[in-house]
């Protein structure tokens, strides 16, 4: 009775009608709109298109020689690139260190994973303050340290002067822990006997690391790189509440998107399909890069 209730295969369309309406309505019909909404002359947040763009793709070609749009994609190439090596590496180094571990394990987990339970917003007011010109953090604990001069109240003006990395500092800081811990559970997954014989071997921790844990663990550093690419093409918050308008120079693909969406609203859904687009090439680049293999295929 039990058994053929699983080779009854009409009950699943049961179950995945309901997710597959919300999709379409909440999804796939708000993104074929998006893309029918770039072609079309829409001035103001909540106003219908009544009329098309002559020429229909004028707004791709005014991207084109848009001048803050190009800041906002070489930004976003380096927030790429940043949160790959970032995020990903430092996330990789972690679970290494922590899966060598015995006692404490537990709480590097808690520890590592807790930034990405605080509010974006909250972590940017925070950050803020970290890097506040008079009396921020940073500038006190040089002043502190003796690198800058407390006498003369000598302070550096972070948000003005080091405006990316001040933003891209709690960027990769928030999302370190949650990389961290898909590849410490790709780690769990390793079995220890090729470790054991590994050492029998007489391989060292470099070694074993090199040819037996990277190898192993390329499908889930794959998805981290995915994850990450594709995060920091749509991130939005964190550096919005940072760098409100792309203060000093700091526009994003997807805070210049929101910039343009109350006032020009054709032309901010010609900057989402980029982001789009954008995505999927380079994901489908990150995927030819770390091809998903079977499981302990080397």
């Amino acid at each position: 009775m039990g058994a053929s209730i699983y080779k009854n295969k009409k009950l699943i369309w049961v179950f995945l009608l309901p997710a597959f309406l919300f999709m379409l309505v909440y999804l796939y019909y708000p993104f074929v709109q998006n893309i029918l909404n770039s072609f079309q002359h829409i001035k103001y947040l909540g106003t219908a298109g009544g009329e098309w763009n002559t020429p229909w793709y004028s707004n791709y070609v005014k991207l084109l020689g848009d001048a803050k749009m190009k800041t906002a994609l070489k930004n976003t190439a380096v927030t790429i690139a940043a949160t790959i090596l970032g995020q990903v590496g430092i996330a990789l180094l972690l679970a290494l260190l922590v899966s060598n571990i015995k006692a404490g394990a537990g709480f590097f987990r808690t520890v590592y994973f807790f930034p990405i339970v605080i509010s974006a917003t909250a972590l940017g007011l925070l950050f803020n303050l970290v890097f506040l010109y008079d009396k921020g953090m940073v500038n006190q604990f040089l002043q502190f340290a003796g690198y800058l001069d407390r006498e003369s109240n000598q302070l550096i003006d972070w948000k003005a002067k080091y405006a990316m990395f001040t933003m891209l500092t709690p960027v990769i800081w928030q999302y370190v822990g949650f990389y961290f811990v898909i590849l410490l559970t790709g780690l769990s997954g390793i079995p220890a006997d090729l470790y054991e014989a590994a050492t029998i071997d007489g391989g060292s921790k470099w070694q074993q690391v090199r040819f037996i844990t990277l190898p192993l663990l390329v499908n889930s550093i794959g998805t981290c790189v995915i994850l990450a690419v594709t995060g920091a093409l749509k991130v939005f918050d964190l550096p919005w509440t940072m760098f409100v308008n792309g203060m000093s120079g700091t526009w994003l693909t997807g805070t210049y998107m929101y910039s343009k969406v109350y006032s020009d609203v054709d032309y901010a859904s010609a900057i989402a399909v980029v982001i789009v687009i954008l995505g999927v090439l380079l994901s489908a680049a990150a995927n030819a890069v770390f091809k998903q293999k079977d499981d302990y295929q080397v």
